[in-house]
C-alpha cells in the first residue's frame, strides 16, 4: 500500500510539474528562434522571457543560449531534435545572466562553450543568481544546477559546416558579452547587448555610454535579421536605434540628476519620455538602474565640486 501511495504521490507531482510550451520560428535558411516574452521572470511564465536559437550547419547545429532552467533546455533541445536531423555540436552561452545560462544541463557538456570572464563571472555569481531564480521562478527550476561550460570561446571566426561566425567581444551588458555575427544570411545575434520594445537591464554594466558606443559598431556590420537578447526579432537595425536612444537618455537623466542633487527616490519617479512608451518594464528597470548606478554618478558629481 505504501509503495502504491508513494507512485500514486510521484506521479501526482510530474502531472503539475509546469512545462514550457516553446515554438521555433524560422527566421533564415536553417535558423530558427524562439522568442520569449518581454516580462519580468514570474511563476507565471516560467522566466521565459529570453530569446535563444539555434541554426544548422551541415556539420552540427548552433545553438545560441540555453534559457533560465533545466526544464527550459530540456524543452529546447527536444524542439530542436524536432526541427532538424543534425546533432547538438555547440551551444554558445552568451553571458553570465541566469536566463541564458541555466538550461546547459541539458546539452552535453563536450558542447558549451563561453568566452572566458563570462565563465568567469558564472562561476562567480551562479550559485547566488540560482537562489534568486528559485525565489522568483519557483518549481520551474527545479532540479537546476549552475554548470559552468568546460570549453573557452575566443573572438574571431569559429568555422561549422558551411557557417563561419564571427566571434564578437563585447562589454556594455555585463562586462562579458558575447555577440554572434552569421555572415552567409546576415543574422545577427545581439544577445542582451540589445533590448528591443523592453526596458535594458544593468546589474553588471560597467557603463551606459560605452555600451553606446559598442552598439554603433554593431550597425556598421551588413545586418538583415537583428535577434534581441529580448524583445521581437527585427529585419532592420530600429533595435540599435532605439537602445542608443534610451542609453543616452538614461545617461543624461542619471548625470543631470546627480548634479543637481536629487535623491534616489526623486530619479526612480522621473518623467519617462512618451517616445519610450512601447518600450515594456521601463519604470520597473529604471528603479533598478537607479540602484545600480545611480551611486557611481553621485560621486562623479560630487568629485567635480569646486573645493
Amino acid at each position: 500500500m505504501l509503495a502504491l501511495l508513494v507512485a500514486w504521490l510521484a506521479g501526482t507531482a510530474a502531472a503539475q510539474a509546469p512545462e514550457y510550451d516553446l515554438a521555433a520560428r524560422a527566421i533564415a535558411p536553417g535558423i530558427w528562434v524562439v522568442e520569449g516574452s518581454t516580462e519580468n521572470f514570474s511563476r507565471g511564465n516560467g522566466g521565459n522571457i529570453v530569446n535563444t536559437a539555434f541554426m544548422t550547419t551541415g556539420a552540427g547545429v548552433v545553438v545560441i543560449d540555453t534559457g533560465p532552467s533545466r526544464r527550459y533546455g530540456e524543452a529546447l533541445r527536444a524542439l530542436i531534435e524536432e526541427t532538424t536531423a543534425e546533432a547538438i555540436s555547440h551551444v554558445l552561452i552568451t553571458h553570465h545572466h541566469p536566463d541564458h545560462a541555466f538550461g546547459s544541463q541539458a546539452f552535453e557538456p563536450a558542447t558549451l562553450y563561453m568566452l572566458d570572464d563570462a565563465r568567469a563571472a558564472l562561476a562567480r555569481d551562479g550559485e547566488a543568481f540560482a537562489d534568486n531564480m528559485y525565489r522568483m521562478i519557483g518549481d520551474w527550476m527545479r532540479g537546476t544546477e549552475v554548470v559552468v561550460p568546460d570549453n573557452v570561446l575566443a573572438p574571431g571566426v569559429l568555422e561549422v559546416g558551411r557557417r563561419r561566425l564571427q566571434i564578437i567581444a563585447m562589454t556594455g551588458h555585463t562586462g562579458a558579452d558575447l555577440v554572434v555575427f552569421e555572415p552567409l544570411s546576415g543574422v545577427l545575434f545581439a544577445s542582451d547587448m540589445v533590448f528591443h520594445n523592453r526596458a535594458l537591464t544593468t546589474p553588471q554594466s560597467p557603463g551606459l555610454l560605452g555600451w553606446r558606443a559598442e552598439l554603433e559598431q554593431l550597425a556598421e556590420l551588413p545586418v538583415t535579421v537583428l535577434v534581441p537578447g529580448h524583445g521581437p526579432v527585427s529585419t532592420d537595425l530600429s533595435p540599435l536605434r532605439q537602445m542608443a536612444d534610451y542609453l543616452t537618455w538614461l545617461d543624461t537623466l542619471l548625470a543631470d540628476s546627480a548634479r543637481a542633487g536629487l535623491s534616489p527616490a526623486e530619479v526612480m519617479n522621473a518623467p519617462i519620455p512618451a517616445r519610450f512608451d512601447g518600450i515594456s518594464e521601463r519604470r520597473y528597470e529604471l528603479v533598478r538602474t537607479t540602484t545600480h548606478l545611480y551611486p557611481d554618478y553621485e560621486k562623479r558629481a560630487l568629485s567635480l565640486l569646486p573645493e
